[in-house]
């Protein structure tokens, strides 16, 4: 059994991955690897590339974490909350770009 209880998953405000190795018992690269690989269904992992810099950033879902501990988590639902989510990250992305685009006309 892990670190956490699903109850203390559920009122945490933000899930690390370090947090969701400890639930799930496995190591910490394991879970940041499994979603920038999209193969651990339990949040998003975000690739920020741009001049200055290289990381990820990660979105763990509380309700997704547990339900994959469990093993219920539907494959059908994940795909199409995925879908979404890369929708909006888009759509994120592009507001970024015209903002910066936008700051940079201000400046000059």
């Amino acid at each position: 059994m892990g670190k956490y209880t699903d109850e203390e998953i559920r009122n945490m405000k933000k899930i690390t991955c370090k947090i969701a190795a400890d639930y799930l018992g496995i190591a910490p690269m394991a879970v940041s690897i499994g979603m920038q690989q999209e193969k651990l269904p339990i949040g998003f992992a975000v690739h920020h590339q741009d001049h200055y810099t290289d990381r990820w950033s990660y979105h763990i879902i509380a309700e997704r974490l547990i339900a994959y501990n469990h093993g219920t988590i539907s494959e059908v639902q994940v795909q199409g909350i995925e879908n979404n989510l890369s929708r909006i990250i888009d759509e994120f992305s592009e507001m970024r770009k015209d903002l910066v685009f936008l700051l940079r006309g201000k400046q000059e």
